[in-house]
């Protein structure tokens, strides 16, 4: 996930792709355009990110968020659209979302989507999935938003291979309401590398932080590039 061929130009540099999203019926459209990657870690980026936040003011409940500036029609209409139909009176006092990762899966037409198994702890026990050299995937996942707003949503990855890192990749989901029925989100398709050198074992980190750097989901394992697909 978040591997793909010539990250590299001539002076050994990767280039870091950063999306952005929207929600519509439940789903995101997506936008993207291309950032520099710097050569720190993912972690040290979301901290300096998360030093640099300009300040809102202070965190409020869903229901105070409604009460809130209630006399501006036009902050009213805006909450109204974000919102949607949530019932107000079904959520609970607390400043902090809930967001549960429901699914995991890499999708391909080359054969059957994969469907990846979310441990517990974060951490899958041996190899997770593998993928085939040259080939073309996304990956595809499903949460819930429940109690607050979850703001500045966003999915991080970056993927090592003998130590050294290859590929670092975000990116922004946007921002969602409370509700029952789950949001689904499908990153833009990549290629994996191909030839001698890019096949064997990659060890990766996958992550869902909003813009408070709250970590809802932290994956940590490893994949490897074959030739061909592992049996289905």
């Amino acid at each position: 996930m978040g591997l793909e061929k010539d990250k590299q130009n001539d002076r050994g540099e990767e280039s870091d792709i950063q999306e952005s999203g929207d929600e519509r019926d439940g789903n995101m459209k997506r936008n993207t355009s291309e950032t520099s990657l710097y050569t720190t870690e993912d972690e040290d980026s979301d901290g300096q990110e998360h030093n640099n936040k300009i300040q809102l003011g202070p965190q409020c409940t869903l229901k105070e968020h409604i009460e809130k500036d209630k006399d501006d029609e036009s902050l009213r209409r805006w909450k109204e659209q974000l919102l949607g139909s949530v019932d107000i009176n079904s959520v609970t006092e607390t400043l902090d979302p809930e967001v549960k990762i429901l699914s995991l899966s890499i999708v391909t037409t080359d054969r059957p989507a994969i469907i990846l198994p979310i441990p517990e702890d974060g951490n899958p026990k041996g190899l997770w999935f593998t993928l085939k050299e040259g080939s073309h995937y996304s990956l595809k996942f499903s949460f819930t938003v429940s109690n607050n707003i979850l703001s500045g949503f966003r999915y991080t990855n970056t993927v090592w291979k003998t130590g050294i890192k290859v590929d670092s990749r975000k990116a922004m989901l946007g921002t969602f309401s409370p509700q029952q029925e789950p949001y689904t989100y499908e990153t833009p398709e990549e290629s994996t590398p191909s030839g001698f050198l890019a096949r064997g074992l990659y060890s990766a980190r996958s992550k869902f932080v909003d813009d408070d750097n709250r970590c809802y989901l932290e994956i940590n394992y490893t994949f490897d590039i074959r030739k061909d697909w592992a049996n289905a």
